[in-house]
């Protein structure tokens, strides 16, 4: 094993995600500021998730748009310049109603605003734990040997051979 590759392993570690159970599926993180992006976005990867960032909104509508039909989460921080994190949630949920939805904040008296809304809240600072706990709540880990099996059993229409 490589120098980096070990580095990252135990710096899997440390985020406290290395031998759980992994994720599936593609968050959108919209974070404005880098090292909370950084970190973020490398605890999820390390969990197994694939992981879109953005700093704005402006950005996130960019990223959304090209992985359109991917995105599976969205994660924003509500306080974002420009557009807040809220709005540009809600400006989503219209394109794609199904898209689940974790608001950020670092303002405690935000909380009570934001819950009772259809998206799900996590107040900063959160632990890694916290994190993946309300990422796995949310978007549920994918049986991917029993998903591969009910594909197989199901014969490719043109590969069918006639009875």
């Amino acid at each position: 094993m490589d120098v980096q590759a070990e580095t990252r392993n135990e710096r899997t570690w440390q985020l406290g995600a290395g031998g759980e159970e992994g994720g599936a599926g593609t968050i959108l993180l919209v974070e404005d500021e880098v090292f909370v992006r950084d970190v973020t976005s490398e605890v999820l990867r390390s969990a197994g998730y694939r992981v879109l960032t953005a700093k704005n909104a402006a950005d996130a509508e960019r990223a959304y748009v090209k992985g359109c039909g991917e995105v599976d989460m969205l994660l924003t921080d509500v306080i974002l310049p420009g557009e807040n994190g809220r709005s540009f949630a809600e400006r989503l949920r219209l394109r794609h109603p199904t898209l689940k939805i974790l608001l950020v904040t670092g303002y405690a008296e935000q909380m009570g605003l934001l819950e009772g809304g259809r998206e799900e809240c996590l107040a900063k600072p959160f632990s890694t734990t916290e994190l993946l706990e309300k990422v796995k709540e949310m978007m549920p880990v994918r049986d991917f040997a029993s998903e591969q099996a009910r594909l197989e059993l199901r014969p490719d229409a043109g590969n069918a051979s006639p009875a």
